[in-house]
């Protein structure tokens, strides 16, 4: 199928992962797009088309991108068999294992992200992607748990992934430790407010935030 052919949905998942692939040495700018263009052989005005947000549209082109790998990888009840630590871990890996060598994109684009303007669509994406996990986890709760479940998913991925962008010890052994404990707080605390973990050995929200809000150079 051409580019021209391609729905705008279509064609942002498309371009998704080589947009990302150039916004570790470019950012999450025109340039990133016009090479991801070019790589795909998409004109460049159309590619423009697709990502009318600019770079929050790129980024959640490419979030959207690993949650539908992961529901292709994860759907049809292949976690059945695993109890439900294990279920969540291994969502998360498989989340890990999808930026990883994109470090530097994921650093530039969690910072965009935690721009005041950009804070509440992060939310939703975040909320999204947080259901999902859930809901391929086996999760089918529609009471305030379902809730407390999520928030307290997104924020342990948060603060995972603040861990794995500077991770520089063989296979990411910090960041797969500091996973362990969260889900371990996580299968103990699930309806514990998110911050209340987060805040342990050291790790504090507000700070998390305040470091994001300007993008990385």
């Amino acid at each position: 199928m051409s580019g021209d052919d391609r729905t705008l949905d279509e064609l942002r998942l498309a371009l998704a992962s080589e947009v990302a692939r150039a916004a570790v040495f470019d950012g999450w700018t025109d340039e990133a797009l016009r090479q991801a263009a070019a790589l795909a052989g998409v004109d460049p005005a159309v590619a423009r088309l697709a990502f009318p947000g600019g770079a929050m549209d790129m980024i959640a082109a490419w979030i959207a991108g690993t949650d539908a790998k992961m529901q292709g990888a994860f759907g049809e009840g292949a976690l059945a068999q695993l109890k439900i630590r294990e279920r969540i871990r291994a969502l998360l890996q498989f989340r890990l294992d999808a930026v990883a060598g994109h470090e530097e994109a994921l650093r530039r684009a969690l910072a965009i992200q935690a721009m005041p303007q950009n804070l509440a669509r992060t939310l939703q994406i975040g909320w999204h992607s947080a259901d999902l996990m859930w809901r391929l986890a086996g999760d089918s709760a529609t009471d305030y748990n379902r809730y407390t479940k999520r928030a307290i998913l997104m924020a342990i991925y948060s603060a995972t992934l603040a861990v794995f962008v500077d991770d520089q010890s063989e296979g990411k052994a910090e960041t797969l430790a500091f996973l362990d404990r969260r889900i371990e707080g996580v299968m103990k605390f699930e309806k514990a407010k998110a911050q209340l973990l987060l805040r342990r050995e050291g790790f504090d929200v507000a700070r998390f935030l305040g470091r994001l809000r300007y993008p990385a150079r």
